[in-house]
């Protein structure tokens, strides 16, 4: 993956998404759209065609494309996500589609299909999920018989069928996933062959905006010239090249839909009256519904941002990375849509104001391409060999990290994030002794301590190079260093809660201790210093408040006196 464009160039796609987006798909044309649950087949050529381009940034420039990296499709899908996430994800279902040809075609095939995607605009679907397998690519029912002519094989016959395909409907170019003799194999099917044809559109939740269909295939012939990388057997490696890079863009939808439906709780809570005052100067409203959710989705911002510097520095396909980024992203967001319903009242509930539709919307993130319980075990899977493999060092030693970085920078919550990745290496290690990954339910919640431990660690890292000035060029730059150092704080409390509490809770519920074992089983968890560190988190919140709402010294002063 290349490191991408110059972030000038990143900054003016960015703006033209958004200016197209005030043009050409205003709320009251969203709103419609989810409405009449109509796909905008119009605007999404547009988007992908000479109008904007956004399909360049995917395609390396040797193919005409941009030749984006992982950190300007973050962006521009975070973007997409503000505006629509229906509509980023028939955007990002052409980024998808085209995943195994970039990742495993052949330098003859990319040359040919690639190009045709980045001159003509193709619309792409990826053909993967199946109705019995779901998210299990292994257990493919779609089959792929090879047609044979002389004794050489000339193509395939596909038999199958496809569903939840983004842009089923209306793609010109699907890859497909189908059982060849030697297992799994990607194969390139252009729309209008014979035996190929799409369902009706789902009757969707949310992302009403996109079109989710079915596909049927009977006896599709497809020649041998369009199995991708000439080779059968490849797909499942192939699909996993791309999980770290696809699940990292789901994981900024999730973060834009949250942030998207924050924008409009924020301003809503300046205009709003209740008692003779606005609730954005009300911390029963602020702190419960505002404040945690931005600091949940800047911790995830900051994974995600890490994940993404690391892809373009070529340091792998951060498989579990891209996991957590998802999981955390998208949980986020869904929480934070949900709390800006909240934080709207009634009229939250109520079809006419966007933060309904972007909670509709960003549920199904936390769903495709994985659902967060896939995540969960795919996350604590790989923690756990690594554990093992370290001797139960492998978060002591993480854990190390932090406490030099504390050294160093004392404002940035990394002593907090270390005591929770102590107590995380413990829970890990009770598990390993008592045998209690046997049971499922362990297993899973080990994968969602993991995910929070590791942020707490991301964001302390984020903010002490906000600090020292070493942010990366295309890091989001909406808060000032002493803002992330409030945030980085205010998130590892909450995290070391999380891990501490519902680490005991679990563990306590799966295993059977005495009370004297329970204590001394409490003291290598660390809780009373997870305690002590919940000091100034209402100090950290208010401060975070004052920034969020643009607040100046003396109307704190004057906020605290009437409180």
């Amino acid at each position: 993956m290349s490191k991408g464009i110059e972030n000038s160039e990143l900054e003016m796609i960015v703006d033209a998404i958004n200016d197209f987006a005030s043009e050409n798909l205003p709320e009251s044309k969203l709103l419609e759209l989810d409405h009449n649950d109509e796909f905008p087949i119009k605007e999404i050529r547009q988007m992908c065609g000479e109008g904007l381009g956004i399909h360049l940034i995917f395609i390396p420039e040797k193919y005409e494309g941009m030749g984006g990296g992982a950190y300007d499709s973050y962006k521009v899908c975070e973007a997409m996500a503000r505006i629509d996430l229906g509509v980023a994800t028939g955007v990002f279902a052409t980024f998808l589609g085209a995943d195994p040809i970039v990742f495993g075609a052949t330098e003859e095939q990319k040359k040919k299909w690639l190009t045709q995607i980045a001159m003509e605009g193709l619309l792409l679907a990826y053909g993967a999920t199946e109705p019995d397998a779901g998210s299990d690519l292994g257990n493919l029912k779609t089959t792929a018989t090879p047609v044979i002519e002389d004794g050489n094989i000339i193509g395939y016959k596909l038999n199958g069928s496809k569903q939840w395909i983004s842009n089923g409907g209306y793609a010109d170019m699907y890859t497909i996933l189908a059982r060849a003799p030697k297992g799994p194999t990607w194969f390139v099917l252009e729309k209008g062959a014979e035996g190929f044809s799409y369902g009706k559109p789902e009757d969707k939740h949310g992302i009403r905006t996109s079109n989710t269909a079915p596909l049927s295939l009977e006896d599709v012939f497809v020649p041998v010239e369009n199995l991708v990388g000439d080779e059968e057997g490849k797909g499942l490696i192939q699909a996993q090249l791309v999980f770290g890079y696809t699940r990292l863009m789901v994981a900024a939808f999730g973060l834009g839909g949250g942030w998207g439906a924050l924008d409009r709780a924020i301003p809503y809570s300046t205009e709003r009256i209740q008692k003779g005052s606005p609730l954005s100067e009300k911390q029963g409203y602020t702190h419960k519904l505002i404040v945690p959710n931005v600091a949940r989705l800047e911790a995830a911002r900051s994974y995600i941002e890490e994940t993404a510097e690391r892809i373009d520095n070529e340091e792998g396909n951060l498989n579990t990375e891209g996991a957590i980024a998802k999981y955390m992203a998208t949980e986020a967001g869904n929480l934070a849509a949900d709390d800006s319903i909240q934080a709207f009242g009634g009229y939250g509930y109520t079809k006419e104001y966007m933060v309904e539709k972007h909670k509709r919307d960003v549920r199904i993130t936390t769903i495709y391409e994985g659902t967060s319980e896939i995540m969960e075990m795919t996350i604590s899977r790989d923690r756990w060999q690594l554990h093992l493999k370290s001797r139960g060092q492998y978060y002591h030693d993480r854990a190390k990290g932090m406490e030099t970085l504390h050294a160093k920078n004392p404002n940035v919550g990394a002593d907090i994030a270390a005591i929770t990745l102590h107590t995380l290496a413990e829970l890990l290690e009770h598990a390993r002794l008592r045998r209690l990954t046997r049971n499922q339910h362990i297993l899973l919640r080990i994968g969602e301590w993991i995910a929070w431990a590791e942020c707490a660690e991301s964001m302390a890292r984020k903010a002490e190079r906000a600090a020292n000035g070493s942010l990366h060029v295309k890091a989001d730059k909406r808060f000032d260093a002493n803002a992330m150092g409030a945030i980085s704080r205010i998130y590892a409390r909450e995290a070391a809660m999380k891990v501490g509490q519902d680490g005991l809770k679990w563990i306590l519920g799966a295993d059977k201790l005495e009370p004297a074992e329970v204590a001394a089983f409490e003291k290598r968890l660390n809780l009373t210093k997870i305690y002590q560190t919940q000091s100034n988190q209402l100090q950290d919140m208010d401060m975070l408040c004052d920034v969020l709402y643009d607040r100046k010294v003396e109307e704190v002063m004057e906020l605290q006196t009437s409180l």
